[in-house]
C-alpha cells in the first residue's frame, strides 16, 4: 500500500519540485499541499496522510505554532519539518513537539528521499547539533543596558523573523515587541535592520 505524504510550504515551485522528488520514491503518493499551518489543519481532517513536509516559516499560522496542533489532533501523523532555519535551539524545539525530523531546504533530493524513507519506516531524522550561542555576560548587558529579552529579540530579528512571528514565538503581543525593538534601537543607536545584523556579529549573538 503506497504511503501518503502532504506537503505545507507557502512556495508553489518548492512545492511542485518536491512532488516531483517524493513521487519518485516507490510506493509514495502526495496527496495534497497547503500553503499555511490553517490549511493545512483543515485539509488534513479530509485527506489523511502517513506524513506532513512541514515549513516553518509560513504565512497565517507558521509551523511552531501549527506543530504542536498537528501532533494532538493528528497523533498517527509523523512530521518532517523542512525549513531554512539552522538554529540548535530551534531542532531541540521541534523535537521536543513531536517531529520526527528535521530537514533543511539546501540538503539535495537524495538526502531529502532519505530522511522521509527514514521517517515514514518509523526512525527519526535530525542533524547533529552544536552548542547554542552562549548567553553574553553580565558586563555585556551592562555596556549596552540591554536586557535578557531584548537580546533573545536582538537573536531573532537576526535569525529573519518578522514582528508577528516574535510576538508568536514569545507569546507577547506585537505591540510589546514593537516597543522592545524601540528600545531597542534607542539604546543601540542603530535604526536599520543592516546595522542591527551587524552589530549581532560583532558581538557574537548571530547563532
Amino acid at each position: 500500500m503506497a504511503m501518503t505524504i502532504f506537503i505545507a510550504d507557502d512556495h508553489p515551485l518548492l512545492i511542485d519540485g518536491l512532488k516531483t522528488v517524493l513521487e519518485e520514491l516507490d510506493d509514495v503518493t502526495v496527496t495534497g499541499t497547503a500553503t499555511n499551518g490553517r490549511q493545512l489543519i483543515d485539509r488534513l481532517r479530509h485527506t489523511p496522510a502517513d506524513l506532513v513536509l512541514l515549513d516553518l516559516n509560513m504565512p497565517k499560522q507558521d509551523g511552531l505554532i501549527t506543530l504542536p496542533v498537528l501532533t494532538q489532533q493528528f497523533p498517527l501523523v509523523k512530521v518532517l519539518v523542512f525549513t531554512s532555519y539552522t538554529q540548535p535551539k530551534l531542532i531541540r524545539e521541534v523535537r521536543a513537539m513531536g517531529a520526527r525530523g528535521f530537514l533543511l531546504k539546501t540538503s539535495d533530493a537524495a538526502t531529502l528521499k532519505a530522511a522521509v524513507g527514514t521517517v515514514l519506516a518509523g526512525g527519526a531524522w535530525f542533524p547533529a547539533e552544536t552548542a547554542p550561542a552562549a548567553i553574553p555576560p553580565d558586563e555585556f548587558t551592562q555596556k549596552f543596558q540591554l536586557t535578557k529579552r531584548e537580546i533573545e529579540i536582538i537573536r531573532l530579528i537576526t535569525d529573519g523573523l518578522t514582528t508577528r512571528q516574535i510576538s508568536d514565538r514569545l507569546f507577547v503581543s506585537e505591540f510589546t515587541i514593537n516597543a522592545h525593538r524601540r528600545n531597542i534601537a534607542r539604546k543601540l543607536s542603530i535604526d536599520t535592520p543592516v546595522g542591527l545584523l551587524n552589530f549581532a556579529r560583532e558581538q557574537g549573538l548571530v547563532r
